[in-house]
C-alpha cells in the first residue's frame, strides 16, 4: 500500500521549524520563548528538566528491569519481520540490537515463508548514518510499477516529517549515481515513468501553506535541477498542501492523481492527463484508495447522492478524466460498523478492506461484478482486530494482522483471487503470562446520554474493591479508530504484575464511522472529554479500581486530552502522562503544522471557536491554587509536526504556579519517538516507573 498524505499531516498512533503565526496575543505568556524550538536557551531549560526528572524515576529501582524487559521485547529476533511486497519479493526494515536504527532487506515470498529466511541486506541505516554523519530514520519507498526495480527512499534525519528522497536500484542493490536525489523536504513523490517523477514540496519562497507542507505540484525530470521543474498545479498558501500520486492497475490503466486538501478533511480530487488537471466529481471528504479493473476506488465521509457517508465506491477513470459520472456504492456499513480509514487497500483485481462492527474487525474482499462490485469476508477468527500490511502490484496476494490484547499477533497471508482461508505464515510467540486474564467489553454514559463502549483487561477473580492498579488510554480525534490490539511491553511491565488496562472508544474517532467523528469535531468536542471521564465513572461503580490507582495517558491529539483531563477532572485520575501533545490551543495554528487542524479543533480566528479553544485550553486552564496529580509531560525535540513547544509550556506553567510536576524532552524520534529501538524502550520503561511510583507505590520489580 502506497503512503497517503494523511500519514504526513495527521496526528496519529502517533511541520515548519516552530514559526510563529499571529494567532492570540502573547503579552501575558511569559513562556513564548520556550517556543524556539531548537534555540539554544530553551534547549539549557530542557536539559535542566531533564535531570530532574531522570534523577527520579531512572534511580528507582524497578527502571533497570522496565528497561531490560522493554528492550527485550522490542529487540527479539524472534518477532514478526513485517512485510512489504515489491515486484513479487517481501521486504522488511528490521531493527535488533545491533541494528538499532534498522537495515532494509529482501528475500523470496516462499522463502519469507519459511522458519528461517535467508535475507539479503539492501540498506544498513545505521552504518549510512556513521557514514554520513547524520541519523537517519526510516520513512519508506515508492517504487516505478510495474517492472518495480527502481525506488525512491525515503529517509529522515533524527525522525522528522521531512524527508530526502534517494533514487535506488533493487536489482543491484545500490543507491543509483547521479539518479533523483532530492534534499530534505515536506514532499511527495511519485513515478510517472522512469525518468519522471511528479514532485510536491518546498520549491523555495513562497510555494508552502500556513501549515508548513507544499502546494505546487511539478514534473521533474531525470538529470533536472529543481529549479528547472515544470509547474503543473498549484494550490494556495490558505490550503493545507497538495500532494500528488500515481495509481496502476492490472489493464495497464493510470491516473495521476494530485489530492489538493483544502482543509484536513476535505480535498479536490483532480487527475492530470498529461496537458492538464481536471478536477473530478467527487465529494469533499474523500480518500482516494487506488485503481481497480479501470475503477477509481475511494472512501467517502460524507453522503454524496446514493452513496452514504463512510462507504467505499468506485467512479470509471474514463469518466473521472473527463471531469463526469457518478459514484457506485462497493461497501455502505451498517451503524455500528465503519470501513477502518487507513486499512483499504488494492490488488490487481480487488478492493480490501477491514470492516469493524462493534469495534471488531474483520477482513472483506470487494471484486468488480457486471455494473457493481461483489463481496466477501475472509475467513478469520472473530473478535480480533484486522489490519492490512502490505498488498501486490501485479497480483493478488497480501498480508494482514490479526491481534487482541490477549492474542499474540499472527501474520497472514491471503490471496484475494481465491475463495481460501488466509494461511498464518508467522505468529508472534507470547510476550507476557496472559494466563488468568480475561477480556471485557462495556459502555459508559456520557453527559449527552450516549452509551460509549471500552475495553478492559484484567486479572479473572481481582477484587471489586476499587484496588487494582489501572491504566486507561484513548485518542478520540480525527477519525481514527482505537481497536483491540497485542502489546507484549504492556502485557509484560504492566498486566503481569497485576494491573488492568482499558482502551476508550471515545467519540472524535471513526470506530462508528464518520458520525462518530463529527459529534465531537470542533466545538462539540466537550463530548469527546465527556466521554472518557463517562468511563472513568463506570470504571469507579463497577469498582474495578478507583481515583488514586487509576492512571491515564495518550500521545499527540491524545495528548491534549490528558491535558484536559488533567485541568477538568482532577479529582478522577491518580496519574496522568502527557505525550507529544498540543495544550496551548489559543496558539496551536501558529506552531509547527498546527494551521493543518483547524477543521478538527476549529479556529481562533472565529469568535464561537475562539471561545470555546480559550475555555478548554490546558495551557490555560491551570490554576496556581489548583490541586492537580502530578502529571509526567514528555516530548521530542524533532518533533516537527506537534513541535515540543506545546509540553515545555506547559510544563513552565506548572512550575511557574509552584505545581508538582515531571518533564522530559528526548532530542530524538520525531513526533512518534522511532529514532531507534533503545529510545522506544527508554520511554516505555520510564513511563511505566512514573505509574508504579504514583499507583502502586515503591516497592521492587
Amino acid at each position: 500500500m502506497k503512503h497517503r498524505w494523511l500519514a504526513a499531516v495527521g496526528l496519529a498512533v502517533l511541520a515548519t521549524s516552530g514559526g510563529i503565526a499571529q494567532t492570540a496575543a502573547v503579552t501575558d505568556d511569559p513562556h513564548i520563548w520556550l517556543e524556539d524550538r531548537e534555540g539554544a536557551k530553551p534547549l539549557a531549560w530542557v536539559e535542566t528538566e531533564n535531570k530532574r526528572t531522570l534523577a527520579r524515576l531512572e534511580a528507582d529501582p524497578r527502571y533497570p528491569t522496565f528497561y531490560a524487559e522493554a528492550l527485550e521485547i522490542a529487540s527479539a529476533e524472534d518477532r514478526i519481520p513485517m512485510p512489504q511486497i515489491i515486484n513479487g519479493r517481501v521486504f522488511n526494515l528490521w531493527r535488533d540490537k545491533a541494528h538499532p536504527q534498522g537495515i532494509w532487506r529482501v528475500t523470496s515470498a516462499a522463502d519469507f515463508a519459511s522458519a528461517n529466511p535467508e535475507w539479503t541486506t539492501l540498506i544498513d541505516l545505521d552504518a549510512l548514518s556513521q557514514a554520513e554523519g547524520r541519523k537517519w530514520v526510516w520513512k519508506g519507498v515508492t517504487c516505478l510499477e510495474p517492472d518495480e526495480r527502481r525506488c525512491l527512499v525515503a529517509l529522515s534525519e533524527g525522525g522528522e516529517d521531512a524527508t530526502s528522497l534517494r533514487e535506488f536500484d533493487l536489482q543491484t542493490g545500490t543507491f543509483v549515481k547521479g539518479g533523483f536525489d532530492l534534499p530534505a523536504s515536506k514532499q511527495n513523490a511519485d513515478w510517472i515513468d522512469a525518468d519522471t517523477l511528479i514532485v510536491s514540496r518546498d520549491w523555495g519562497e513562497g510555494t508552502l501553506t500556513k501549515s508548513g507542507y507544499p502546494f505546487v505540484v511539478k514534473i521533474l525530470k531525470r538529470g533536472q535541477p529543481l529549479a528547472s521543474a515544470q509547474e503543473i498545479h498549484r494550490g494556495t498558501p490558505d490550503d493545507i498542501g497538495t500532494w500528488p500520486s500515481v495509481e496502476r492497475d492490472a489493464l495497464g490503466n493510470r491516473a495521476i492523481v494530485i489530492t489538493r486538501a483544502k482543509t484536513f478533511f476535505t480535498s479536490d480530487i483532480l487527475l492530470w492527463d498529461g496537458t492538464r488537471a481536471v478536477k473530478v466529481p467527487l465529494p469533499g471528504k474523500v480518500e482516494v484508495n487506488g485503481l481497480v479493473s479501470g475503477q477509481l476506488v475511494v472512501r467517502t465521509s460524507e453522503t454524496w447522492r446514493k452513496v452514504p457517508e463512510g462507504a467505499l465506491a468506485s467512479l470509471p477513470l474514463k469518466d473521472a478524466l473527463e471531469g463526469r459520472g457518478d459514484l457506485v456504492t462497493i461497501f455502505a456499513p451498517g451503524p455500528r460498523q465503519s470501513v477502518d480509514r487507513g486499512n483499504v487497500a488494492v490488488t490487481d483485481s480487488a478492493v480490501i478492506a477491514s470492516v469493524y462492527d462493534n469495534v471488531r474487525g474483520r477482513a472483506m474482499v470487494f471484486t468488480p461484478s457486471g455494473e457493481g462490485w461483489k463481496s466477501r469476508a475472509l475467513d478469520l477468527p472473530d473478535n480480533l482486530s484486522v489490519d492490512l500490511v502490505t498488498a501486490e502490484h501485479g497480483g493478488d496476494r497480501g498480508y494482514l494482522t490479526i491481534s487482541g490484547f490477549t492474542t499474540p499477533t499472527r501474520l497472514m497471508a491471503f490471496d484475494a483471487s481465491s475463495t481460501a482461508a488466509p494461511v498464518a505464515v508467522k505468529s508472534s510467540p507470547a510476550r507476557f503470562d496472559a494466563s488468568g486474564l480475561v477480556v471485557e467489553q462495556f459502555e459508559a454514559r456520557s453527559s449527552d446520554g450516549t452509551m460509549v463502549p471500552y475495553f478492559l483487561v484484567h486479572r479473572d477473580g481481582a477484587p471489586k474493591d476499587g484496588s487494582t492498579p489501572t491504566l486507561m488510554t484513548a485518542y478520540g480525534g480525527f477519525e481514527i479508530s482505537n481497536t483491540p490490539y497485542y502489546s507484549g511491553i504492556t502485557g509484560k511491565l504492566w498486566l503481569e504484575r497485576g494491573g488492568a488496562f482499558v482502551l476508550a472508544n471515545i467519540r472524535g474517532g471513526g470506530e462508528f464511522g464518520p458520525k462518530w467523528h463529527e459529534a465531537g469535531r470542533k466545538t462539540k468536542r466537550q463530548l469527546v472529554f465527556d466521554d472518557f471521564a463517562g468511563i472513568a465513572r463506570d470504571l469507579f461503580a463497577r469498582r474495578i479500581t478507583s481515583a488514586e490507582k487509576l492512571g491515564i495517558y495518550g500521545g499527540s491529539n491524545g495528548g491534549l486530552l490528558m491535558g484536559v483531563e488533567l485541568t477538568q477532572h482532577p479529582e478522577l485520575w491518580g496519574a496522568v502522562t502527557i505525550q507529544v501533545p498540543l495544550l496551548d490551543m489559543l496558539r496551536y495554528e501558529g506552531i509547527a503544522a498546527g494551521a493543518s487542524w483547524v477543521d478538527e479543533y476549529g479556529s481562533v480566528s472565529v469568535p464561537e471557536e475562539r471561545a470555546f479553544l480559550a475555555s478548554m485550553s490546558p495551557y490555560h486552564a491551570l490554576r496556581k491554587n489548583g490541586r492537580y496529580p502530578e502529571p509526567y509531560i514528555w516530548t521530542t525535540t524533532k518533533d516537527d509536526r506537534v513541535g515540543p513547544q506545546h509540553a515545555r509550556k506547559f510544563a513552565a506553567r506548572m512550575k511557574e504556579y509552584g505545581l508538582p510536576y515531571l518533564f522530559y524532552e528526548d532530542t530524538a524520534g520525531g513526533h512518534s519517538g522511532d529514532a531507534d529501538i533503545a529510545q522506544g524502550a527508554r520511554l516505555q520503561a520510564l513511563q511505566t516507573v512514573y505509574f508504579a511510583q504514583k499507583l502502586i507505590g515503591p516497592g521492587a520489580p
